[in-house]
């Protein structure tokens, strides 16, 4: 039976970024920084003004995010020990070895070695994420720089604004997210889920509580001699231990330059010029048209009707008839259920789960998507380069770009998972010798072959195939931290 104590949410313990993505605060900042006084260092991180989840009404003028690196929490001098109780993941860091490299496809143009960040002395410490809105970014941040100089250097500063719904290469972003189970209502059990469901288990997300399968994600536990202040609320699964995870979650950030001119003029090439013939192209290989309607939606919306953009599954369409297979969204979200789709009845769920339906096993090429989600919070940078512009490429100097941010409370299972084996696997959903139409980087797979393809099925005759992708986007740089619970960085603040 649950006690309060096991389904309430300390939403004032919560970083607000968990459950706010900040839209209206257009203007933003992302400061990374080094430790170069701990004991200053500390003194700030211990009272640094970190806006909760507890409520965004009234809206605040401004909100401050803070998460902190494996590097970052030895620099502050956070004892081994407790480190040692992160994921090994967040411990070696996104660029630490080749092997993780080559999994994520952080290959060639994108290797670590290449990195402008996120490497070596390079490396950062704490990242602030800064929201305001209109006006009020300017003063705060340089307060905020003020506060941090005796205690931190800063490695990087990037001015960025709210994707307004559309990422640089055009399209509306942003409508596929996860809805967190806040009120923990969800059964938190390993039970078979039949359909895809965009409801997602709090520990998806979030240390200290169940995930979908019912269990709680490893995370430091500290004997309680070790917080003689009571700063940390104490473990639901571990009741005599202090819980440091519980209410943070592992932050993944990574700089993706997008070639905008190059996409578009690529897109035009292959469409001889023709507008119509661009658009479906491009949103072929989004699997979204500019404007956000899923090119899996059936049927298809009415010219000028209210649709809900993220209301769709793929299992109308399994050959990728209307989205092909290998299409962006598809990739990031396949919206796969436990099971292949198949007739309802108790003999149909027998034969699919034994493997004895052979037309479902050859829809069962993608793992359940419920265990694989990304709560996603990036933002733009550069200045956004309309289509005209980019097809005459007229874009000027500036770099255009996205840092992609996502919450997780299971680093390889979540986004490393989806970033390896579906983003830059070449044999996601039975596909072959092909990656991300937009983030691929098109480096030849271990037998020799070339991944520059992208295949779009045709209800009669062969597949439609396009060949020659160049490489849209660059990722200049990467790193895993922990954003922990508003408590618990008080407590790291003071651990010695």
């Amino acid at each position: 039976m649950k006690t309060a104590a096991h389904t309430s949410v300390a939403l004032d313990d919560i970083q607000g970024i968990v459950r706010f993505g900040y839209k209206h605060h257009s203007q933003a900042s992302l400061l990374l920084l080094r430790v170069k006084d701990r004991e200053a260092a500390r003194a700030w991180l211990a009272a640094a003004p970190v806006t909760s989840a507890a409520s965004i009404a009234p809206l605040p003028a401004t909100a401050l995010q803070l998460a902190l690196s494996s590097e970052g929490l030895a620099a502050l001098g956070v004892p081994r020990e407790i480190v040692e109780g992160f994921s090994a993941e967040f411990i070696a860091g996104m660029g630490s070895d080749a092997s993780r490299a080559r999994r994520l496809g952080d290959v060639d143009a994108n290797a670590p070695t290449a990195w402008r960040w996120g490497v070596g002395n390079a490396t950062p410490h704490v990242l602030l994420m800064l929201y305001a809105l209109p006006g009020h970014l300017a003063a705060w941040q340089a307060e905020i720089e003020r506060q941090c100089a005796a205690g931190f250097t800063t490695l990087a500063r990037w001015p960025c604004g709210d994707l307004r719904g559309v990422e640089p290469f055009g399209f509306v972003d942003g409508i596929s997210q996860p809805e967190l189970d806040w009120q923990r209502t969800r059964p938190a059990q390993d039970a078979e889920q039949p359909g895809y469901a965009n409801r997602t288990c709090l520990g998806e997300f979030l240390l200290g509580y169940p995930n979908e399968y019912g269990g709680y994600t490893d995370r430091p536990l500290l004997d309680p001699q070790h917080d003689r202040q009571g700063l940390l609320p104490r473990a639901e699964d571990a009741p005599d231990q202090a819980d440091l995870g519980r209410n943070g979650s592992y932050l993944v950030l990574r700089q993706l330059q997008q070639d905008v001119p190059g996409f578009w003029q690529w897109v035009d090439h292959q469409a001889g010029g023709d507008p119509t013939r661009r658009e479906q192209l491009a949103s072929a290989m989004v699997g979204r048209t500019r404007d956000g309607v899923p090119l899996a939606q059936t049927p298809p919306p009415a010219t000028g009707a209210a649709v809900d953009l993220n209301d769709f599954s793929f299992d109308p369409d399994p050959c990728g008839v209307r989205c092909p297979l290998g299409a962006h969204v598809r990739r990031a979200n396949p919206r796969s259920a436990d099971l292949p789709p198949g007739n309802p009845g108790v003999l149909s769920w027998f034969k699919r789960t034994l493997g004895f339906d052979s037309e479902a096993l050859g829809l069962d090429l993608v793992a359940s998507t419920r265990f694989h989600r990304l709560l996603r919070r990036g933002r733009a940078y550069g200045q956004p380069v309309p289509q005209a512009e980019a097809l005459q490429n007229r874009a000027g100097t500036d770099e255009t770009g996205l840092f992609f941010i996502c919450l997780n409370a299971n680093i390889a299972r979540q986004f490393e998972f989806v970033q390896s084996a579906w983003l830059a696997g070449t044999h996601f959903n039975g596909l072959r010798n092909e990656s991300d139409p937009l983030l691929g980087t098109r480096g030849a797979t271990p037998e020799g072959r070339p991944t520059d393809g992208f295949s779009m099925p045709q209800a009669q005759g062969a597949d439609q195939c396009l060949h020659g992708l160049p490489q849209f986007v660059t990722l200049r740089g990467g790193a895993y931290f922990f954003l922990p619970g508003i408590r618990a960085l008080r407590y790291l603040a003071q651990a010695r």
